[in-house]
């Protein structure tokens, strides 16, 4: 087990996801919001956003708030009734974290996603593209587990793997979990008071898992064994991921300030690991071929548009994997097309306002987005190819 005692700093990060649990965001004994705590919280992701950095947060606390407004008896839900709460939760909070954030003239946009939406390609890109048009506007996506139609055979049912997924969908190179203990440590501190916390994890090893599974009480054994699940998530998708305290005002000054916490780092980052997995873990289902100028253009860093694709081969869907070729058949690289082969066959050589027109839709004219695709490295003169090492 490796414990490096160096780690980045919370304002290296471009894009930082934060995932607030139901225990620090309600009082389960009022069955409200703890607003003074949510207001400092605010103001620290107004700090962050101030400083031009795009924050997600990943909420719980619907299926608590719903119980609170509908006056519930405590104890167990039926699936049903969690998700009849969760509705009417989902209402209150997102209105909140609309509130607190305006207070800071953030604007916030309610995202709510299942299993199926971060693990098929498909609905991963639609989810992906809102989400990135939201950071684009500099508002901040408050994403929840869609608790209403999800059931215990399709849910995450913890919102630590479900932020270390939307880590990874976004190519947010942080996440942060906010929890009620300030990070990992070698033994469960309330039982053990040689307890040390291990600052730094620069890979998630069997002793790591070995620790998060050694807690006393059932709630600490499944809430550390989900936030290493998280770990092992992001790490291996190129974001960084720590743990600290939420039960304290401002959590995040106090990270920005060199609090206790423990980092999990990753060698990678997430535009790499994103496209390591396009290039080798995809099957390919079809070939888009393209002109020169296209080739030119890819190779300069941009998408992929309508207009420079002159065939379609195969038969593919939105977000499956797809080979480019050059005029000649060279492979260019590979991606995740935006369109299925019939769309792309009715748009091919189309401007993007041509395209449009056809398909009758606005707001998507690249092919391959630039974030889809793995370009091989090419002497364009010689028409010669060398494949990128992911």
């Amino acid at each position: 087990m490796s414990r490096s005692q160096t780690h980045p700093r919370l304002n290296d990060f471009r894009r930082i996801v934060i995932k607030v649990g139901s225990s620090l965001l309600i009082d389960s004994s009022a069955g409200e919001v703890k607003s003074a705590w949510l207001e400092a919280l605010a103001a620290d992701i107004a700090t962050l956003h101030r400083a031009g950095k795009d924050v997600l947060v990943v909420s719980s606390g619907s299926i608590a708030l719903g119980r609170s407004r509908l006056k519930l008896p405590s104890g167990a839900l039926k699936l049903e009734e969690s998700q009849a709460a969760a509705a009417v939760g989902q209402i209150a909070l997102a209105r909140i974290w609309a509130k607190v954030l305006d207070h800071h003239g953030i604007g916030a946009g309610q995202i709510l996603v299942t299993l199926q939406d971060t693990e098929e390609r498909r609905r991963y890109l639609n989810a992906r593209s809102t989400i990135s048009k939201l950071l684009e506007w500099r508002a901040v996506p408050v994403i929840n587990e869609n608790d209403t139609v999800a059931t215990s055979e399709i849910r995450y049912g913890d919102n630590d793997r479900l932020a270390a997924r939307v880590a990874t969908m976004t190519s947010a190179d942080l996440l942060v979990l906010l929890s009620d203990i300030d990070g990992l440590y070698t033994a469960p501190p309330g039982a053990n008071p040689n307890a040390k916390l291990i600052p730094v994890v620069d890979s998630v090893t069997a002793d790591i898992e070995a620790m998060a599974g050694a807690a006393e009480s059932e709630l600490s054994r499944g809430g550390m064994r989900t936030k290493i699940e998280a770990a092992k998530i992001a790490t291996s998708a190129g974001t960084h991921m720590l743990i600290a305290s939420g039960k304290i005002a401002h959590p995040l000054q106090a990270i920005a300030d060199g609090g206790k916490c423990t980092w999990f780092l990753t060698p990678a980052n997430p535009v790499t690991a994103r496209k390591r997995w396009i290039a080798g873990s995809l099957e390919p289902k079809g070939v888009l071929v393209i002109d020169a100028g296209a080739v030119k253009a890819l190779h300069a860093g941009r998408s992929l548009l309508a207009a420079g694709v002159t065939r379609i081969e195969g038969t593919f869907a939105r977000g499956d994997a797809v080979v480019v070729r050059g005029p000649e058949g060279h492979e260019i690289g590979r991606g995740l097309v935006a369109y299925g082969a019939d769309n792309a066959e009715r748009i091919k050589g189309k401007s993007s306002a041509e395209a449009s027109r056809i398909l009758g839709l606005t707001g998507r004219p690249e092919m391959i987005h630039r974030d889809d695709l793995v370009v091989s490295h090419r002497q364009i003169e010689s028409g010669s190819d060398t494949p990128d090492s992911p």
